[in-house]
């Protein structure tokens, strides 16, 4: 059973407004057990992507809302991203280490499938590479495929280093020097990107502290990286004497409390929708918080599995990425020049790339 809302939904953006929602699609197939939800917020720029989430969410409205808001965010991502594509993003409602099967990711591939390229996927958290090969096998638009079948293989490569350059820009601004080395970074969840961003800022001559609620993750770091600081929960990690924290886990770090308790001068990270609700840029920015937009600094991945649609080369798509820095820069500028805080300033670039560039779609090409 498929259900399409046309127009139908909105949602509270990360930082700014209410945007509408192009299509939003309900997918069943009951004997698979396939639950799914494909949201496209924004075809301006070009076909919506964004990756398929897998996760035990306690309703479907549960599910609607992340949907709403990731897709939301894909929309935004990808256009600071300069990629011409729009806003896209899925999630499958289970548990993806009991309800994964070949039969309920080929059901979804074929619901992809049934939206004409309107959507192309990719993996997010509870999906990876091996996964979009087998959706692969019912439908065309996937992205984010191992390597051994043609694909960008694991996103999380490109995602750390453009939070890393991200976190490069942020001390540019703050300490006139794009380098991390002597400050000391806590990263929350150091698992398919936070341990990499661990080795960047290790490499980069950064002291890192820790947390994650996988001890298994972070014994695997320790043996990488046995220097490195754990501590108990991301309660004492965002109440340590911090220069830069990073969010890398879920979504929503940055609540009232947590925003009250940093004591980082700069707040830069790989989780998407890190804002708790709309306003907490505002008290980043009157704490003197220097805040990197996830949206802009996590588009490392994206840039990735883009790379994939017309035959992936890394260093193409790393070349991207690193031009992630120079995103942030300006937007720190733009946001000192219009004294909004920098959340709002790449709302406003992003919305007006997609305004001017979406415009030109209209000029008639004659066929």
């Amino acid at each position: 059973m498929t259900d399409v809302f046309g127009l139908s939904h909105k949602d509270a953006g990360p930082a700014t407004g209410q945007a509408r929602h192009e299509q939003v699609v309900f997918c069943s197939d009951e004997r698979s057990g396939l639950h799914a939800i494909i949201a496209i917020h924004n075809t301006a720029l070009g076909p919506g992507l964004g990756g398929t989430r897998f996760y035990p969410y306690e309703s479907e409205q549960a599910a609607l809302a992340d949907v709403l808001n990731l897709s939301r965010a894909m929309a935004y991502k990808n256009a600071l991203a300069g990629l011409d594509l729009g806003g896209g993003k899925a999630v499958i409602i289970g548990d993806p280490a009991k309800d994964k099967s070949e039969a309920l990711l080929r059901a979804y591939g074929r619901f992809v499938q049934s939206l004409g390229g309107r959507y192309y996927t990719a993996c997010d958290v509870g999906t990876y590479s091996e996964d979009m090969d087998i959706v692969a096998r019912e439908c065309s638009y996937v992205t984010g495929r191992t390597l051994a079948n043609g694909g960008a293989g694991d996103s999380s490569i490109l995602t750390a280093l453009g939070v890393f350059q991200g976190m490069r820009a942020a001390a540019e601004h703050a300490y006139g020097t794009p380098t991390l080395r002597g400050r000391r970074v806590g990263v929350e969840g150091v698992g398919k990107v936070g341990h990499r961003l661990v080795g960047h800022l290790i490499e980069d001559g950064a002291e890192v502290v820790v947390c994650d609620v996988s001890e298994r993750a972070v014994e695997r770091l320790r043996r990488i990286h046995p220097r490195v600081e754990v501590v108990a929960d991301r309660l004492e990690l965002t109440a340590a004497d911090l220069d830069v924290y990073a969010p890398c886990a879920l979504g929503g770090a940055l609540d009232d409390e947590t925003v009250a308790r940093l004591r980082a001068t700069i707040v830069c990270g790989g989780a998407n929708n890190q804002l708790g609700h709309p306003g907490v840029e505002k008290q980043l920015a009157d704490r003197g918080i220097l805040y990197a937009p996830d949206y802009v600094v996590n588009s490392g991945g994206v840039i990735q599995v883009a790379d994939e649609i017309r035959g992936f080369n890394m260093e193409r798509a790393q070349a991207k990425a690193i031009q992630i820095y120079d995103t942030t820069l300006k937007i720190f500028s733009s946001a000192a020049e219009d004294g909004v805080p920098p959340a709002v300033a790449a709302d406003r670039l992003a919305e007006r790339r997609m305004s001017e560039v979406g415009r030109i779609r209209g000029i008639w090409l004659g066929h």
